[in-house]
């Protein structure tokens, strides 16, 4: 068996777990592609695994290799492949909660069902940078809330990871957006097309909100609590990090929805098109070799710690096949030995995900959470 290189964990803890070591190469079963590794997102979710923090949602094999994005080239198709061949140049946002080889390696193995033909006109820095988050979008605008031309939104955290690219698809949709950002990114908020910003730390928001269709709470918490009465009868509170509460929901006569972003081979082929036609961005300002995975962990760590409601789910540092590790706002890890820091804003020519330090610190009021997109007992942080 032909061996990689890869960053594995072989218990749970801190930053100090992960190894940058050889690894058995995958080899690609049934509908399955060998991708070579270009580049590679880190999520928050990355290191609440490493931590053991969701050990009982979904238990991975020791030793597992972290990673849910991925760009780089296909190496090989197993049988029954039929939209890849060898060469192709693909994304895709995996579940690496499957059998524990995620993408902080060389090769990976990913469903035809998980991937689609990256977007031609970025690099593969870039195109990792996408797929969580833009997924996570997707799904809470068009899948849940069910957004359609001229209805009034309000995203929470928009100047964030998956904030940013839900004010893309939603002016794409046509909608009215209003979001909430610190002071420092209302200049940001605006590149992105928001119609209303609001400075959260100047304004409550829901002193100036109403009556709108969609409500996107990336933060829960005392934002979620307070969200419901902007909200018009028969409108929708979709939360990516914490389930709202039924009773709330009926109390105001509106609806609610809480969900994990899954994989989806169709709606990234739909986000590739956006890409190239200039109606998505993500941005990368610094890349990390994938050797320095454990670098970035202790960064990120302490910063996700701060910033759980806001980052649970954009993806926050990235590995190209020369081992980058993007930043989302954050990092990328890269084949070769550069990991620069990519701080990603998926969204115009700015930072996406994290921006390794990038955000304000909206209530300091102490939250507890747990739960599969949010562990922690620190305060409320957002963009």
């Amino acid at each position: 068996m032909e061996n990689m290189k890869a960053v594995q964990v072989h218990n749970y803890g801190g930053p100090e777990v992960l190894h940058f070591e050889d690894a058995p190469r995958p080899t690609p079963g049934s509908g399955e592609l060998l991708i070579k590794v270009h580049a590679a997102s880190v999520n928050a979710i990355d290191w609440k695994a490493r931590a053991g923090y969701l050990k009982d949602v979904f238990p991975l094999p020791l030793p597992y290799i972290p990673g849910w994005d991925v760009s780089g080239i296909v190496e090989a198709v197993g049988s029954g492949v039929t939209k890849f061949k060898k060469g192709d140049e693909v994304y895709a946002r995996l579940d690496a909660a499957r059998n524990g080889k995620g993408t902080y390696a060389e090769y990976v193995v990913v469903r035809e069902t998980e991937a689609a033909l990256k977007p031609k006109s970025v690099d593969h820095v870039h195109a990792a940078a996408i797929p969580v988050v833009a997924l996570t979008a997707w799904q809470a605008l068009f899948d849940k809330a069910g957004l359609s031309k001229s209805q009034r939104i309000l995203i929470h955290g928009a100047a964030g990871g998956v904030g940013s690219f839900a004010v893309q698809l939603a002016k794409w949709k046509g909608a009215h957006v209003i979001g909430t950002a610190s002071g420092r990114n209302q200049a940001f908020l605006r590149e992105l097309g928001v119609d209303e910003p609001i400075d959260y730390e100047r304004t409550r928001f829901e002193d100036v909100v109403h009556d709108v269709d969609v409500v996107l709470d990336t933060l829960a918490g005392d934002i979620q609590n307070r969200s419901w009465k902007v909200l018009k009868k028969g409108g929708i509170l979709v939360s990516i990090v914490a389930p709202p509460s039924a009773d709330e929901a009926a109390k105001h006569s509106v609806r609610s929805a809480f969900f994990s972003a899954h994989p989806s081979s169709s709606q990234l082929s739909e986000i590739a098109k956006l890409v190239d036609a200039g109606k998505l961005k993500s941005v990368v300002e610094t890349v990390l070799p994938l050797s320095d995975a454990r670098r970035v962990h202790v960064g990120s760590g302490q910063m996700w710690d701060r910033a759980l409601y806001r980052h649970q789910s954009f993806a926050e540092i990235l590995i190209d096949t020369r081992f980058h590790l993007n930043c989302h706002r954050s990092g990328i890890l890269s084949h070769s030995s550069i990991f620069h820091c990519a701080t990603v804003r998926e969204a115009s020519a700015r930072l996406n995900y994290t921006q390794v330090s990038r955000g304000s610190e909206a209530d300091d009021n102490i939250e507890r959470c747990s739960g599969l997109t949010q562990h922690c007992e620190k305060g409320l942080h957002q963009e």
